[in-house]
This record gives structure tokens, sequence and C-alpha cells, in this order.
């Protein structure tokens, strides 16, 4: 068995969070971006289940390229109409028939993944009709010859499906945790049941100088459930105080909340949607153009630019090591006494076995009275047990229990 190249390194400089400025984003569920992600990790996983199912394991694909057309719609007080439907195409390699005693096998991936992508709009929004507002397309072809063999390879550990970096990093910052609490506040069930004219197309967009947050939320209203200026106001109004009551019990910094800035409330311009997206509207998305691994878009920090969305979960290390490189992060902070930041950097080979990246780095800021020296051991076994159980992190992710985006 080779030896993992483990490397360990000091980082210089100042946590994030004593930096003098800082910007976070957060796109929410509803978010073009969001969408076509959730719905190429749809597709992945709808196939994943019937080659388990039928076959008795996952095979061979990558679904990972995805594009979302915004439709044309017009809302106003009370209702709307949507003129021209959002098109959605994810695009990939997928294994489509299978050669079992003499037999060959045909898998229905195309209308697997249709399939799959109404149904995750279907769970995710509850305005937006996939069969009437969504034109939902899927250009799926045979994977190439030596990407499935290199898939197929045989042996307990899978060889990397490329050579991609995976990046994690820890703690999240007081402006970071807000953001990320901010958007799941105003998605959950909990707020849409008290407050339902809140879309899901929810973004959140924070800038810290020194001790002062400030939040631009972007909140659209379901025009049918919003009766008139008035009412859209209170609207606002109470997306605004529940943002700021989150940000009193979060942080000790002053945070103040702007809720729809773009309106125009001369021109008569107000945050509606039909469906409760933007990408009604003309806003499109791409895979991989939204949240990171973790959910953020962290433009201070070191991250990867690989889409996790619709990568097989087996070998493909644009998913697995981002997953790992955050899971494997948050251990060190939350094990290892002295650390004030940590950064792990993952980067396989593409037929290489998954557990033995390229390299397995991590950089720390430490607290004064510590030594590089003094947090080697754990860390460097942090990392070991981690890469030793990363085909676990499959039936993680097929179980929804990581964060992908």
């Amino acid at each position: 068995m080779a030896v993992r190249r483990l490397h360990l390194e000091q980082l210089k400089g100042i946590p994030v969070s004593d930096l003098e400025v800082e910007i976070v984003e957060r796109k929410g569920k509803g978010h073009p971006d969001s969408l076509i992600d959730g719905a190429a990790e749809g597709v992945s996983r709808s196939l994943c289940r019937y080659y388990l199912d039928e076959f008795g394991t996952i095979l061979h694909h990558n679904v990972d390229k995805g594009l979302l057309v915004g439709g044309r719609a017009v809302a106003r007080f009370g209702g709307g109409n949507v003129l021209e439907p959002i098109y959605m195409v994810v695009a990939g390699r997928a294994t489509n028939s299978v050669v079992r005693n003499d037999q060959r096998r045909e898998v229905p991936v195309g209308d697997l993944a249709v399939r799959a992508i109404r149904n995750f709009l279907k769970s995710n929004m509850r305005f937006l009709d996939p069969d009437t507002h969504v034109i939902v397309d899927q250009k799926i072809k045979p994977g190439s010859a030596d990407l499935v063999s290199v898939f197929e390879k045989s042996g307990k550990i899978p060889s990397a499906n490329d050579t991609s970096i995976g990046v994690g990093f820890a703690p999240l910052t007081a402006t970071e945790k807000l953001v990320l609490e901010c958007e799941r506040l105003l998605n959950s069930e909990r707020c849409k049941k008290e407050l339902p004219e809140v879309a899901e197309d929810v973004k959140v967009m924070a800038l810290r100088v020194d001790n002062k947050i400030s939040l631009t939320v972007a909140a659209s209203a379901i025009a049918g459930l919003t009766s008139d200026r008035d009412h859209y106001l209170n609207v606002v109004h109470e997306v605004a105080n529940r943002v700021k009551d989150l940000a009193a019990r979060s942080t000790d910094m002053t945070v103040d909340a702007a809720v729809n800035s773009g309106d125009d409330f001369a021109k008569g311009v107000y945050y509606l949607t039909v469906t409760g997206t933007s990408a009604e509207s003309g806003d499109d998305g791409n895979t991989g153009r939204g949240n990171r691994a973790n959910g953020l878009i962290t433009p201070m920090r070191q991250y990867s630019m690989e889409a996790t969305a619709g990568k097989n979960p087996v070998n493909h290390t644009g998913k697995l090591y981002n997953v790992l490189a955050q899971r494997a992060a948050d251990r060190v902070y939350g094990e290892v006494n002295g650390i004030k930041e940590v950064y792990i950097r993952l980067l396989s080979r593409i037929g290489d076995p998954i557990d033995h990246p390229q390299i397995a780095s991590a950089g720390v800021l430490l607290q004064e009275s510590r030594a590089i020296s003094s947090v080697s051991s754990e860390i460097e076994s942090i990392l070991n047990e981690e890469l030793d159980n990363i085909t676990k992190l499959s039936t993680m992710i097929l179980r929804d229990e990581v964060t992908l985006f």
C-alpha cells in the first residue's frame, strides 16, 4: 500500500473574522443556480437508486452540467401569469445499457432524468408547476470508454474519475453563520407557515466592515398571496424584523438589513413572482455557479470551484473531496486544541485510488502559544481516518446527510 502524502503548514496572517472587510453570500433553494444544482443532483440520485435496485451497484455516470434558461412572466398583486416557460436541461454521461448473462438490458436514462427533475421541483417549490411552468429536458449520453474503464477498475477502493480539487475550512465566522442561518430561516417550514408570501427565491449578501454587518436580502413575494402594496410592504417589514431578531440572537455586532432594495415604489416596481423564483422572468442558472459545498459563497476564503451537484458519489473526487475536506476541517477545528482557523486542501489524480490523493494538505492558523509540531500528529490522524472511510461518503450523500451546495 502506497504511503499517503500528507502535508501540514502553519499559515501566516490573521483569521478572516479579524479582517477589516468580509463579504459572504448564500443563494437560497429557489434561486436559479440552486434549482439547476438541485436538478442535476436529483438526476444523479435517481440513477444511483435505479442502478442499485436493478444491478446491485452504482454504475458510471456524471450529470453535472446543467442550464436553466429563464422564462417570461407577468406578476401583479393578487396573481399573474407565466407567459413563456422556464427551460431546464441536465447534460452529462451515464451508463445506458448493461450486459448480464449475454443479455443486454437498457437503462431508461432519459425518462429517469426528466422524472427526477420534475420530482425535485415539486418537492422544493410550492408554486412552480413543473408540468406547465417548466420545459424539462436532458442531454445525457453514454460515458467515454476511458472514464467508464476507470470507474469499473476492480478493487475495494474506487479509482478517481478526475484530477480534481476539494477544499474545506473551519470555523465559520459570525458573518458566515448569520448568512447561512438567515436564508435557512426564511426558507424554513415555520416561516412558510407563518409568512407564506415569502418565496423560495431568497438571496442573502453580507458585508462586514469592522464590527458592523450590512445584510442585503432579496426575498420575492408570491404575487397570488400578496393582495396590494400595503400587504407587500408589511411582508417586507416582517422579513426585515425576523432577520434583525435572528442577528440579535446570533452576534453582538451591529447588523442592519435592507430587504428588496431593488424596489422602486415611484415606478410601481416590487419584487413579486408568480412561481416563487426569479427564473420565471429571465434570470438564468448554471450548475456549479452557486453555493460551494458548505452552502456559502466565500470570496475571502480558499475554496474549490468544482460543482458538487450531479457528479457520481462513488469515484468523482470533485464531489467526494469537497465533502471530505469540509468534514476533516470541522473535525480538526473541533478536536485539536489551539486552532484558530484551518483549511484542508485535497488533490486527486485520475486513475489513482480515491483514498490516496496526490496531496492532503492542512493549512492552520495557530494560537500564539502553539507550534505546528504540537498539533501535527492529531491533524494527520484525522486526515487518515477520513480518507480511510471515504467510501462511506457515497451512502451519506444518497441519504442526504451532507451539504453539497
